[in-house]
């Protein structure tokens, strides 16, 4: 019977399924020396995953960026994906497919030094939101987002050190999370979500240059077009996020949380707004409906 919680986590990692307590890769690999990795997050919804083509397109995209070759192909990966989450006998599942460049013959950044080929590790665990739904309160960091003459956000690595440390200054005030803002002073994205302000029947994003072009992001921008709400990617400053009438996140791992607090500022009424609220629907809607078949024959595995 397929249950939501297994007695231990089993880790895809190589090519073989084994207990999270005994899933391990090398000290020398070159994704725990220096962050040398590309990574997803991905959800799967009532026996079916979400936009899993999409997801796993981002990753060799962000994997040819970096020239890490995955030694697989996007239909190898799908099926291992696929495998991990019905081994793990999961309905609704957060599944994070992490590459590296892999192990080194010894220290040192030259990635000539790795010559094992990749290592490829897939997680897939129970997770709820993490955000609330029912409403986040946020500061600002001062922590600006990596502007893409230094690193191009469309590449999602494991190099998350900023986003980290925002996160602790959230953490420190005693926040549910953080607004990041570029080296403009422009709102960029929180510590790992998109950011959207509702405003006179519109919602606003900021353009995608200092961070993720998130797959929840262009869902929730499709939803919202196919409901007749305008949609409008512009550089959006502090003082419009504080007078907005509502304001949300986006994201694989939070999926979509309204934003009710920003540095003490209330924003709207300091309730979820019902444009919010309404998107929220639709996309509970929407990923209820569509996917890719876990257990189905039909999933291929």
């Amino acid at each position: 019977m397929i249950g939501e919680r297994g007695k231990s986590v089993l880790v895809y990692v190589n090519g073989q399924l084994m207990p999270k307590e005994e899933a391990s890769v090398s000290v020398y690999d070159s994704g725990f020396l220096y962050g040398d990795a590309v990574f997803e997050g991905i959800r799967a919804y009532n026996g079916k995953i979400f936009k899993l083509d999409e997801h796993i397109e981002r990753l060799f995209d962000s994997a040819h960026v970096l020239q890490i070759k995955i030694g697989m192909s996007k239909d190898e990966v799908k099926r291992a994906i696929l495998m991990t989450v019905r081994e793990n006998k999961l309905m609704d599942a957060h599944i994070k497919p992490i590459v590296s460049r892999g192990r080194k013959a010894k220290t040192g950044l030259n990635p000539k030094f790795c010559q094992y080929g990749p290592t490829f590790v897939i997680i897939a665990e129970p997770k709820e939101p993490t955000l609330s739904r029912e409403g986040v309160r946020v500061i600002v960091s001062s922590y600006r987002r990596n502007p893409p003459e230094c690193l191009d956000a469309k590449v999602k690595c494991c190099n998350y050190i900023n986003n980290l440390l925002a996160r602790l200054e959230a953490i420190r005030a005693g926040v549910d999370d953080a607004m990041m803002l570029d080296t403009r002073g422009f709102v960029a994205e929180m510590c790992a979500t998109n950011v959207f302000i509702a405003k006179r029947d519109r919602i606003y994003t900021p353009y995608p240059h200092s961070c993720l072009n998130g797959i929840t992001r262009l869902t929730i921008m499709d939803l919202a077009r196919q409901h007749g709400i305008e949609v409008q990617e512009r550089d959006i400053s502090l003082s419009e996020v504080y007078t907005a009438s509502e304001c949300f996140a986006t994201g694989t791992a939070a999926e979509v949380a309204p934003v009710i607090e920003v540095n003490g500022r209330t924003i709207g009424d300091g309730k979820p707004g019902p444009t919010t609220s309404e998107l929220i629907e639709k996309f509970r809607e929407l990923v209820s409906r569509e996917g890719t078949a876990v257990y189905e024959q039909a999933a291929g595995i």
